[in-house]
């Protein structure tokens, strides 16, 4: 049975899910990882950065708060653990959305723009946020990362490195993605996966993050492709979402296989702090979903 999540409810009186901080928080990470020059006032953005990251952290564990209670009761034996995490594709917050069957079959061609400028504004970059998660992690972990992040490279071919054709997908569709015309929602999305990838303290909670994005997008991004071929793009323009219908499901049995298993095997603890991280990932998901259908059922 679906794990059932109202959005609304859980945005409350939360001073961080709003419009507000969301954006402020976007921006912040836009800059901080941006390469830049070492800064003449660094001692203020020193001050700045430490607020910052303060505010982060209290963001996050919210979040965590809200599934701290389902992620202590996950297995913490490998099999079962793989069992519970594998069974997040079809009863994990936002999964079965209707939304995606509406896009493949029914939106305009405005309709499928707006979600996609929602969606890429909100796109925290899954190449670079494997990148962080993978510093310092054991061997195996490692290795698959390692592996997938060759993959998000277009295995060193410019032309098929995944952000980029992202990027492509952004200048067909003539859309202009931007922080201030982003629902929080997808915001929050994004904010979230670059806090844990970036702070330590949560690097697990990362890879139960990004491994609940390989379990649960390849589904997605066949209704989204089949949306965009509904009102004309070619195959090539489509490419970004044909291919992650295909390749994560790939992706996704190596992750499990090759980085959750011996992980879980080598300590059980870590169990709970992937498990809450996939389910961070996915209610933030789920809110998004929500937000969406509001804004174009309207």
């Amino acid at each position: 049975m679906a794990t059932q999540f109202d959005p609304r409810a859980a945005s409350g009186a939360s001073q961080f899910l709003n419009d507000r901080f969301q954006q402020g928080l976007a921006h912040w990470n836009h800059e901080r990882l941006a390469p830049s020059l070492p800064p003449e006032n660094w001692r203020s953005v020193e001050d700045r950065d430490t607020r910052m990251h303060r505010l982060e952290i209290g963001f996050i564990e919210e979040l965590r708060a809200e599934v701290q209670g389902e992620a202590a009761a996950v297995p913490t034996d490998p099999d079962g653990f793989i069992e519970w995490f594998e069974n997040l594709k079809d009863d994990g917050p936002g999964q079965n959305d209707p939304l995606f069957p509406w896009l493949a079959e029914k939106a305009t061609r405005e309709e499928l723009c707006w979600f996609f400028e929602q969606e890429a504004a909100g796109e925290a970059g899954f190449d670079d946020l494997v990148a962080y998660t993978q510093v310092k992690l054991p061997v195996p972990a490692k290795l698959e990362l390692a592996r997938n992040y060759w993959d998000e490279m277009g295995r060193g071919n410019a032309k098929g490195m995944h952000g980029p054709m992202l990027a492509r997908l952004v200048e067909t569709l003539g859309v202009d993605p931007a922080i201030e015309t982003t629902v929080w929602e997808s915001l929050a999305l994004a904010n979230a996966m670059t806090a844990m990838a970036t702070t330590r303290h949560y690097a697990w909670h990362s890879v139960g993050a990004l491994g609940a994005i390989e379990l649960t997008a390849p589904g997605r991004s066949a209704m989204v492709a089949q949306g965009l071929r509904r009102i004309g793009l070619s195959d090539s323009e489509r490419r970004y979402f044909d291919l992650h219908a295909v390749l994560d499901v790939k992706h996704s049995a190596d992750w499990n296989r090759e980085a959750l298993r011996p992980s879980v095997e080598h300590n059980p603890a870590l169990a709970t702090a992937i498990a809450e991280g996939a389910l961070m990932r996915l209610r933030c998901g789920a809110r998004c979903f929500e937000r969406y259908r509001a804004h174009l059922w309207a």
